[in-house]
């Protein structure tokens, strides 16, 4: 494995944490970055609150930047470093929950604050049908998370595919995770390294080889 930083992203209940654990088990010394996903202002989001949207997205975008601005450039030289977010995730849900004028504020804190945060060496985007996403979601039984609406998941997908897309900063593996099972089949998850570890430019898209 060439890379000494993978971030993993995906829409909720795709399977990120899953997969960054899992990737960091078959790495000697890996170094796991978990997002933080407790936030006081999460449950008043998903009961849409009026001005809950504002608070929650400046709180994760505040979190995200306290847990990656750590990662100095000497760990990354001395360890591997697998996260199960990226940076970037927090755009992607500030545009789809945000008001114009909310964006204003929010785009000049992001831009300061991104600056500052290491970029991964390549990033593993998870996608997942509506189908797969809502039961997996269930499966973990988050309470907060249960209260999403089956509207705001695909909404959550659609900007996700949106990004991603266009995505150049860094080499990208599309998984798709309807034709694959990482956690439960062990020659998908060798199979899955492999292709992460060939993934050196570009955007490429998972494959299952055998």
């Amino acid at each position: 494995m060439r890379h000494t930083y993978i971030a993993v992203d995906g829409p909720i209940g795709v399977g990120k944490t899953s997969l960054t654990n899992l990737i960091a088990e078959r790495l000697t010394d890996a170094m796991v970055v978990m997002e933080n996903v407790d936030n006081p202002f999460l449950p008043d989001f998903y009961k849409d609150s009026a001005g809950s949207a504002f608070r929650t997205q400046l709180y994760f975008l505040l979190n995200r930047y306290e847990q990656l601005k750590g990662l100095s450039q000497r760990e990354l030289f001395l360890r591997r470093v697998v996260s199960d977010f990226t940076f970037e995730k927090d755009k992607i849900f500030a545009y789809l929950n945000l008001s114009d004028s909310e964006l204003v504020v929010y785009d000049k804190l992001y831009e300061m604050l991104s600056a500052q945060v290491p970029r991964p060496d390549m990033v593993v985007y998870l996608t997942g049908s509506h189908q797969t996403l809502m039961k997996r979601i269930r499966e973990r039984g988050r309470d907060f998370e249960l209260q999403i609406s089956s509207d705001y998941i695909d909404e959550v997908s659609r900007a996700y595919n949106y990004y991603f897309f266009n995505y150049t900063r860094t080499p990208l593996l599309v998984v798709n995770t309807d034709e694959i099972d990482f956690v439960h089949r062990e020659d998908d998850l060798i199979d899955l390294m492999a292709q992460i570890g060939a993934t050196d430019q570009g955007t490429r898209y998972y494959v299952r080889r055998h």
